[in-house]
This record gives C-alpha cells, sequence and structure tokens, in this order.
C-alpha cells in the first residue's frame, strides 16, 4: 500500500466543535510497504515495489521519490482516479489521528502481477491492503522458497486466504486477538502461530517494543527513548528493520531490537519517512540508547507496562514471567 500523507502539526487535539489555526503542512509520501521499502533501499538493500497509484500528482510524487531512492517501482496508474490520501493531525506529543480515503479502483488486482517480480526476490513484504493479490503473490513465494513478511493492522475480507501463506506475521498489538479471541498477547500469540504454521508470531505495542513467539518460547525487545517528533511510519520502519536483519542472517533478538531502534529514531523526524536513519547510526542507538522506562528484560521474564490503551487511557502493569502460560 502507498499514500500521500498531509501532515498538520498541532499543539493539541482539536476540541469538538473548535476551529483551529495551523501554522504549516507537510505533503509527503507514505504507506504500510512502501515506506518499508523505502527504509530498505535507504540501508543499500535491492528493493522493488509493486503497487497502484492514481494519475494525478501524488502519484507522481510517488514515481518520483522511488526513482530517487533507486526502487525498481512497478507503479500501475488507474486512470481518471486520485491516489491514497491520507490527512494526519499531529499533537506536540508525536501521537496522530488519521483520516484517509481510498479509491476502489486503486485495488491491485491477481492478474495485473508477474511471478516473477515475486519468485526472483529475497523476501516479500505485504499488508492486509488488496489482500487477493497479496495472497497470489504469498503462494507465488512460498512455492518458490520466498519468505514472506506481513505487517497487519486490519482484518480486511479475504485475509484468511494471506494469513494460510505467510511465515513472519508481525501485527499490531489487537490483531492477534482479534484472530484468536484472546486478549492476553501469551495466549494469543501461540494459538495464532499454532493455527497457522507461522515461523514467527508476533505483536508490535509502539512504545513497548515488540514481544514474540517462536513456537518454543517468547521473545521481546524493549522501544527506546528518543525526542518524539511524530509516530508516522514507526511501525513500518519496525517491519523494514526486521527484514533487514532477516536477510542478514542475524538471530531474532538482534533483528527485534533493530527494528526497534529503527523505528524510534524515524519518530525523531517529520512524516512517514523522515526519520529514517543509517544502518550506523541505528545500531549505535541500539548500543548506547536508553530504553523505554515502562519496559524492561530479566534473565527469566519479561515485564511490561502498557501506557495506553487508545488515546488517554491506562490499564493495569503486568508482571509475569512469559515462559508459561501465566
Amino acid at each position: 500500500m502507498n499514500a500521500t500523507d498531509t501532515l498538520i502539526p498541532l499543539p493539541e487535539y482539536p476540541a469538538r466543535g473548535s476551529k483551529v489555526a495551523f501554522h504549516d503542512a507537510h505533503v509527503l509520501p507514505g504507506g504500510q510497504v512502501a515506506t518499508a521499502v523505502a527504509a530498505c533501499a535507504h540501508w543499500g538493500l535491492l528493493t522493488r515495489y509493486v503497487g497502484k497509484v492514481g494519475d494525478d500528482h501524488a502519484g507522481r510524487l510517488h514515481a518520483e521519490e522511488f526513482a530517487r531512492l533507486g526502487v525498481e517501482a512497478h507503479l500501475l496508474t488507474a486512470s481518471r482516479c486520485k491516489s491514497q490520501q491520507a490527512f494526519i493531525i499531529v499533537d506536540d506529543t508525536g501521537e496522530r489521528t488519521v483520516l484517509w480515503k481510498r479509491d476502489e479502483r486503486l485495488t491491485l488486482r491477481p492478474a495485473e502481477l508477474k511471478r516473477e517480480w515475486i519468485t526472483e526476490a529475497r523476501a516479500l513484504h505485504v499488508d492486509g491492503h488488496d489482500t487477493e493479490a497479496a495472497a497470489v503473490a504469498a503462494g507465488w513465494a512460498r512455492e518458490a522458497g520466498v519468505p514472506v513478511v506481513a505487517d497487519l493492522d486490519e482484518l480486511y475480507p479475504g485475509v484468511e486466504a494471506l494469513l494460510s501463506k505467510l511465515d513472519y506475521f508481525v501485527a499490531s498489538r489487537d490483531i492477534p486477538g482479534r484472530i484468536s479471541g484472546h486478549a492476553d498477547l501469551r495466549k494469543a500469540l501461540p494459538e495464532v502461530h499454532k493455527q497457522y504454521g507461522f515461523r514467527l508470531t508476533a505483536a508490535t505495542l509502539g512504545e513497548e517494543g515488540v514481544l514474540a513467539w517462536d513456537g518454543d518460547k517468547f521473545h521481546y525487545a524493549a522501544a527506546y527513548w528518543v525526542k518524539v517528533v511524530d509516530t508516522i511510519g514507526a511501525g513500518d520502519t519496525f517491519h523494514a528493520g526486521f527484514i533487514y536483519g532477516l536477510l542478514q542472517g542475524w538471530p531474532l533478538q538482534r533483528q527485534l531490537e533493530f527494528g526497534c531502534a529503527a523505528a524510534a529514531l524515524n519518530c525523531t523526524g517529520m512524516g512517514a519517512r523522515g526519520g529514517i536513519r543509517t544502518v550506523g547510526e541505528i545500531e549505535s542507538l541500539k548500543a548506547a540508547g536508553q530504553k523505554h522506562r515502562s519496559a524492561a528484560v530479566g534473565n527469566e521474564g519479561v515485564l511490561i507496562r502498557p501506557l495506553r490503551e487508545g488515546r488517554g487511557k491506562r490499564i493495569k502493569a503486568i508482571e509475569e514471567d512469559l515462559g508459561g502460560e501465566g
């Protein structure tokens, strides 16, 4: 998925019925997979992007940005159609509220894919949009021995066909619970993992880091403290970091920590890609950066203290040994 983001920074989220002046707005490229591909290209990987845009200025913006980054972009164009748009309000804490619109004509169809785009890759990254095409691509990748990584922040119609073809399921924190019926990730992650036979099942936890289940034990990586400008693209950059580590053959813990550090640094810039840093800068934060005080890793277990569940809501801290069912 790709999108053109219009970012509007405000001191605080507007009250209902209010009239608020803003001083600036930024029009920038974004989108889940598109941003992950951009990050991987920034880190020196050979990258390819397949997606659909409208025949408008936003579509040309995506093409120009991919060309600048050296991404092999296969951008199909929907005629007389606007590219996907998002209007994003960002408050002083970096928290964002997203309003988005996507024309159905932007849907990528299976017939528009070419098998070699998928099978000649070292990894395939998909999101929940264009589910039918993503499922076909994932099937081709599976047949060719290409690992499939998914970034799911919603359960779109037809997602079941895609889930059955994934290797690395790394979703937003609520998705495993919505699939399994268990709100507790200690139960939801193992159950989803067993149901679909993933190599890895994980949930990103925002400022609390990431929790993953490999079929035998849990793995946890904490988030890092940074001065946040906005959180747009943090999850996309985490996925890029995870894929980068996967292709380097790193141990899982290093992959997760690299992804968390990359995501944190991306929050220091404006827009989905404004804070993508070099591999060296990411490694420096990973080595010496302060981890979020709401999360700590011990020898036998994990302390997870979620600060928020939705805007402004605090929930009770959980301290458990994640080696068992609790």
